[in-house]
């Protein structure tokens, strides 16, 4: 392929200072949107302080004391969902460190579940407040900081954060405050478009982690469902409760197909990155969209808990979610006359925006500005049907596309190489 790019010029690859998009440009009721529609992202590091590993043996012995202390004399935390302070190291490999939480099965004895009270008394230090800060540029204003707002879930006790990618996209400052008012400036480790995870670090310890729930698989509709975050971006430890309405939502958002838990817990911006618990106190997701709408309400969604381990134990370990297939590519969706018109296309569909320069796209001639026509046969009139034709294929595969370059059709076979992002 050796023909140019006729709107090489015209496309721009990004918005900087445009508001989170809907969920769907597909779907116009209801508009699921991320939250919270004012945030950004920083550029990821190398890595970060990744934690990895075997435990020492001092750390065992200092988990056995604060367990002893804590059986001895729990308080609040320890009379109402146990206490213990055990750390648990969950492996995906059998070495590296997923998360550490503490045991709050000790002393719970037979009750099965506590009031929405209790449970927000007990994990209220394991959730935090984030702000970002971004530079904006704006035809009108021209160069400003813009100022962002959202929640997050400490993961361990040094200092590791969750919270959703949505929250730090674009952020040149990060910020996290603790339930007690203590701030500090973190850094991104890793984050993950695809899943909407990001992986945060600041310079602390002792803080009290999360408990994940076992397996959010095994979750009931019916149940209850607590969501604690920072709405508004003012309003940090807000709780709001309600059930878990439905398990294994696919809803698409910005482009990406994720499968997520449906609440009916109030969720507003800011809450994103925040924790959704059950009744018990464990953390069943992290929350990331609600729907919006003049006559829509209590419909709210979080990243399954199953989720968050997997893709936060590769971004701890790795700094990017391992073994995922990747195009090269990067694209934007030209569905309305308005779009067509920003990025200066006289056609409807699915374009490249950008193409990795280390991926076989590159090799094989990719252009930003290409028309995506088809994947292995099958027509492609979004993002979402990208996904549906590469989701199951593995690093090494091929796939074969018919891309439109100056109204001609091309034929390209393209090896799939490892997402690093």
């Amino acid at each position: 392929m050796s023909a140019n790019n006729p709107n090489q010029g015209n496309y721009r690859s990004s918005q900087p200072g445009m508001p989170t998009q809907a969920m769907t440009q597909a779907r116009p009721q209801p508009q699921y949107i991320a939250q919270p529609q004012y945030a950004g992202q920083m550029p990821s590091n190398n890595g970060g302080n990744k934690q990895k590993g075997k435990t020492s043996v001092s750390t065992i012995l200092l988990s056995a004391l604060l367990a002893l202390l804590m059986g001895l004399g729990g308080g609040y935390l320890g009379s109402k969902l146990g206490g213990g302070g055990k750390t648990v190291i969950q492996t995906e490999d059998g070495s590296k460190v997923v998360f550490q939480e503490i045991d709050r099965s000790t002393d719970i004895g037979s009750q099965a579940s506590y009031a929405v009270e209790d449970v927000a008394a007990a994990v209220a230090d394991s959730v935090v407040e984030i702000t970002t800060e971004s530079v904006t540029t704006n035809s009108f204003l021209g160069q400003y900081i813009a100022q962002g707002a959202g929640s997050g879930v400490v993961f361990t006790t040094d200092g590791y954060i969750v919270t959703n990618h949505h929250v730090i996209e674009d952020a040149t400052k990060i910020n996290v405050t603790l339930r007690n008012g203590t701030s500090f400036d973190a850094k991104i480790v890793g984050d993950d478009a695809k899943t909407d995870l990001a992986l945060l670090k600041i310079d602390a310890s002792g803080l009290t982690p999360a408990v994940l729930v076992a397996d959010s698989d095994q979750l009931k509709v019916g149940q209850t469902a607590i969501a604690i975050g920072n709405p508004l971006g003012q309003l940090g430890g807000t709780v709001t409760s309600g059930i878990v309405s439905a398990l294994g939502r696919e809803i698409e958002i910005q482009g990406e197909t994720m499968t997520l838990l449906q609440t009916s817990a109030a969720i507003n911006p800011g809450n994103s990155g925040g924790g959704l618990f059950d009744d018990k106190g464990n953390l069943i997701g992290i929350v990331n969209a609600k729907s919006s709408g003049s006559d829509i309400e209590g419909l709210g969604f979080a990243i399954p808990a199953n989720t968050v381990k997997k893709i936060i134990g590769d971004l701890m370990e790795y700094g990017y979610v391992k073994g995922r297939a990747n195009l090269g590519l990067s694209y934007v969706t030209i569905n309305s006359i308005a779009a067509a018109w920003l990025y200066g296309y006289d056609d409807y569909g699915v374009f490249i925006s950008n193409v990795d320069m280390l991926s076989d796209a590159y090799t094989a001639g990719l252009q930003p500005g290409d028309k995506i026509v088809s994947i292995n046969g099958a027509q492609i009139e979004s993002e979402a049907d990208i996904q549906a034709q590469t989701k199951n294929l593995k690093v090494g595969d091929t796939v074969s596309m018919v891309i439109r370059r100056k109204g001609q059709d091309y034929k390209v076979d393209i090896t799939l190489t490892e997402y690093k992002g």
